[in-house]
């Protein structure tokens, strides 16, 4: 195998799918590109065996073939060179492969294409087009609030609803909660509901550059498909909580405040409270919000207060402040809405203004507060 490329275009594909190779892996073959060239055309592919990606890349070659490359030294290699043509060359027999460059030389070992999986064959059953841009704000929107906990699978990822005249994306772990209603989106023949994985989204968000995507449904995977990339991801077959269920309806306790302000607030506050519970306390009155946080155990507290538009009874409640800053971090306006209820109850998050055609809502869950 033998082909000419820009080091440039190269970082680029490798980064774009990078995302899918497995830090370890008990099958190590798992973490190699393959690389298979066809003329003046080079596929680059990866996978987990759960998360597939491929990608094309227009080369300069002289000899067809297919090889599997260590991805960590390739793609550290690519990365710490200049802009610059790269040659390949690789031996059948023995899968030595050399880069080429006009400043150096690099010499590794790859493996056999044998050894590596097959990818997934995929029948679709269904596909549909949406604009990248309501995909990106679909998966940025909410995969922050997947949940990482391997014994409540179906929450690792991003519960789509797709209906004839809107698109919903929800996540939660438990402790937040994210719904967005895309209502400028309409499906004539797909109504579905589906878990994609958070993995596969974060690759998405990476690499869905154009205008817009193909979305592909068969039984048990999902394909996307942008430009010269494709992406095929297994989809979670367990059954998605009733969020809806959990949404209070019966917060009458309107908060509005700078969002920045807040933020910035709790991050410093943050820094006395507790490690175990990261709790800070927002304490409203009319006008008022005092943001406090304290660490009984080595004595530190902090407080501040700024104005606030707020006309409720007082009320303390707390909230960890990680979640509280990532909730607000998602917020688009100057000016954060929180509609609560009690220091016992959910309070929700929302812009002061919803995007045209869009209805965000994020939701936290507020810790005990003590004595």
């Amino acid at each position: 195998m033998k082909f000419l490329t820009s080091s440039t275009e190269l970082q680029k594909a490798l980064g774009n799918i990078g995302g899918v190779i497995p830090s370890k892996s008990p099958l190590p073959i798992l973490e190699n590109f393959l690389f298979q060239v066809s003329e003046n055309k080079l596929k680059i592919t990866a996978t987990d065996l759960d998360t597939s990606m491929s990608v094309n890349l227009k080369v300069k070659g002289s000899e067809d073939g297919v090889v599997a490359i260590p991805a960590k030294r390739l793609f550290e290699t690519v990365r710490a060179l200049p802009s610059l043509d790269i040659e390949f060359s690789v031996e059948p027999d023995n899968n030595r492969i050399v880069m080429s460059t006009s400043i150096g030389e690099y010499k590794l070992t790859g493996e056999s294409s044998e050894n590596y999986p097959t990818l997934p064959s995929f029948t679709s059953e269904s596909e549909m087009t949406i604009e990248n841009e309501t995909l990106r704000r679909l998966i940025s929107k909410t995969s922050f609030a997947v949940s990482s906990d391997e014994l409540r699978p179906a929450m690792m990822g991003v519960f789509f609803q797709i209906r004839k005249n809107d698109i919903r994306a929800a996540a939660t772990d438990g402790h937040r909660l994210v719904r967005l209603v895309y209502k400028n989106f309409s499906s004539s023949e797909i109504e579905k509901d589906i878990i994609v994985p958070a993995k596969a989204l974060n690759l998405v968000l990476k690499s869905a550059n154009d205008n817009s995507s193909n979305i592909s449904f068969s039984e048990r995977h999902i394909m996307f498909s942008f430009g010269e990339s494709l992406l095929i991801s297994k989809v979670m077959e367990e059954k998605y909580p009733n969020y809806e269920s959990v949404i209070p309806l019966e917060n009458d306790k309107k908060l509005v405040v700078e969002k920045n302000q807040l933020i910035a607030s709790v991050r410093r506050t943050s820094l006395y409270a507790s490690s175990t519970t990261h709790q800070v306390r927002l304490s409203l009155k009319k006008g008022t919000m005092t943001v406090s946080a304290e660490d009984i155990d080595f004595g530190s507290e902090a407080k501040e207060t700024f104005p606030c538009d707020y006309s409720a009874e007082p009320m303390d409640i707390g909230f960890n402040a990680s979640y509280i800053i990532d909730v607000l971090s998602h917020v688009d306006t100057d000016e954060a809405v929180f509609m609560l209820s009690s220091p016992a109850r959910a309070g929700i998050v929302q812009p002061s203004v919803q995007r045209e055609g869009e209805d965000l809502l994020m939701l936290v869950m507020p810790v005990r507060l003590n004595a």
